[in-house]
Order: C-alpha cells, then sequence, then structure tokens
C-alpha cells in the first residue's frame, strides 16, 4: 500500500486544536543548578505555553486558519492568554471559562550550556470535559489535532468528531503515561488517524529502541498512521501498510532553546499532510522546522526563514 498520508490537498486549512494553554516563566541560566543551589538568572521570559497552543501558533503562522478548544481561568493569566492567541489571529471561542480558577503556569529553566530544558508544571484548573466540548463549532474544518489529555473525556470528544465529521482527519499526541491513556491508542477505525508518541512516553514504557517500540505499540492501535519523534536523533512513522520509515534530524549549528520543539514538530507534521506530502517528507520537513526552531529562541518567526517548508 502506498504510503501517503491522510490529506485533504487545501491550503491554507482549518485546524481545531483540543487542549491546554499556560504561562510559561523562562529562566535562563547559565548550567542547570544543583540541588539546594542559589543562582542568578541571566534572562527571564513570559511566554504563553501550551502543547496544543503551540502547534497552532506555528499553523497559524504557516498561514493556516486555526481555533483552539480549551480551559481558561478568569485570572489574569488567563487574560495574558486569550490576548496572545488573538494576537495569532487563532479563534478562542471555543474556549471554556473557570470562574475561580487558577491558570496553570509552567516555572522552565533554559541551561545556556547545553540548551535543554527542565520544567515544573503548576495546574489547578479542570480539563475541558467532552459536554463542554459539544458547544464547540466543529464546521468547515480540514484537521482536528487532541492533545492526549483526560483519556476518557478526550475519547468522547473524538468519538463527536467522528460522528459529526465523516473523513476529517485526526491527530492525537501522546505525550506521557496517563490512567486510561490506552483508550486513545483505539481510534475510530476505517478514518483518516494518526497518533504522535513522544519519545519520553516510549522510554517510560521501556524502550529502548525506537523501531522495535513502534512495531510494537501498532499492535495495541488502530491508527493509520504512527509517528515517533526521537529527538536528535531523528524521527521514525509507520505507514498504513506497517512499513517503517526514518528519517534523521536536523540539528541547528548551535543548540539555544529545546522548549517547544515537540510542537513544532507536530505543527510541521499537520502542516506537510495537508499539503499532500507523502510520510517520507512529512518527517523530513517535521524534523527541519523542529531542528530550526532549535537554533533560537522561542518558536516565533519560524515561517520567515528560508526553506521553511523544503526540508533540505
Amino acid at each position: 500500500m502506498s504510503n501517503q498520508p491522510v490529506s485533504t490537498s487545501k491550503h491554507p486549512a482549518s485546524v481545531l486544536g483540543v487542549g491546554i494553554a499556560t504561562l510559561d516563566i523562562i529562566n535562563q541560566v547559565e548550567c542547570y543548578p544543583a540541588e539546594d543551589a542559589e543562582v542568578r538568572a541571566g534572562a527571564q521570559r513570559l511566554l504563553r505555553g501550551g502543547n496544543c497552543a503551540n502547534t497552532l501558533a506555528v499553523l497559524s503562522e504557516l498561514g493556516h486558519h486555526c481555533r483552539w478548544a480549551g480551559t481558561l481561568a478568569d485570572d489574569l493569566g488567563g487574560a495574558q492568554i486569550r490576548d496572545d492567541l488573538a494576537a495569532r489571529n487563532i479563534d478562542i471561542e471555543g474556549a471554556t471559562s473557570v470562574r475561580g480558577g487558577a491558570t496553570p503556569t509552567s516555572y522552565i529553566s533554559l541551561s545556556r550550556a547545553t540548551g535543554s530544558r527542565t520544567i515544573v508544571h503548576y495546574r489547578d484548573l479542570p480539563e475541558l470535559s467532552a459536554a463542554e466540548f459539544t458547544q464547540v463549532d466543529l464546521t468547515n474544518l480540514d484537521w482536528a489535532h487532541f492533545e492526549g489529555r483526560n483519556p476518557a473525556e478526550t475519547e468522547a470528544m473524538i468519538a463527536r468528531v467522528a460522528t459529526e465529521c465523516p473523513g476529517l482527519p485526526i491527530s492525537v499526541e501522546i505525550e506521557k503515561p496517563r490512567p486510561g491513556i490506552e483508550r486513545l491508542f483505539r481510534l475510530p477505525s476505517g478514518r483518516q488517524t494518526l497518533l504522535i508518541v513522544s519519545r519520553a512516553f516510549a522510554e517510560q514504557q521501556g524502550a529502548r529502541e525506537p523501531e522495535a517500540f513502534l512495531q510494537a505499540f501498532a499492535s495495541n492501535c488502530d491508527a493509520r498512521l504512527l509517528i515517533l519523534p526521537w529527538g536528535a536523533k531523528g524521527a521514525y512513522a509507520l505507514t498504513e501498510a506497517r512499513e517503517l520509515l526514518f528519517a534523521p534530524a536536523h540539528p541547528p549549528e548551535t543548540l539555544v532553546d529545546t522548549i517547544a520543539a515537540g510542537d513544532v514538530f507536530n505543527a510541521a507534521v499537520i502542516d506537510a499532510m495537508l499539503q499532500g506530502a507523502d510520510l517520507a517528507e512529512v518527517l523530513e520537513r517535521a524534523n527541519a522546522l523542529a531542528g530550526r526552531s532549535c537554533g533560537q529562541l522561542g518558536i516565533d518567526g519560524l515561517s520567515a526563514t528560508p526553506k521553511a517548508h523544503s526540508g533540505e
């Protein structure tokens, strides 16, 4: 069978993302501090974060029409998130406001020595429920992307999309183990579906070899396509016929910032598929854009970089 991915062959497209949005407080330090140490940050940034929100930010910059569905606190942080998404032309009509809620916050230490990041995340805000998702507009969509959070509720949301939008491509990010996450491996059959499984998830399942893990994982899921990014060692995929593909990474000359590199990778995957690229090219483009993001601070301005879509 062909290794052609799902595609609407439409650009720009309308993409719905369902997940969380956070505030990220990023401290740049010379190197990650030892326990009980006191160090000075060389710089600090306050940004809007969240996997799905970051992915939509990149897709919006690449020219797509994006909508975000999730929960927002009615505090100052929630207002900052609303302003940021609006400034990026991301529709937030699908957002649910939680009265008295606290905005999820990630405290991130970014090492200048290695470009790696360490995250302490605080969350005290309910996840979007399937009942709330029934109020989200699904008309005129070309793609729906879900963070693999709150599995039972997310499973019901995906079922709604499958029922009301026959043929709409669906992707799910499996970032980390969660109670009941296996429910999201069984996506609606006979559909255009994609699972993007993180290296962190695979390693927490005991994976040592990405190829072997992906082959074993495929026996427990119904997604037509599987993608497994493996950081600096490249990315792997299984086609609908379960043919294994690999594409090498595109590391920058200088590693600056790995924050949200996975979110950029996911955006590039969706963008390439919407343009009708075959799966090998999808991996190539995703590695190239994610690598480019690691060579700069933040994820803004990636579309302005030469060859942003070329994968060269």
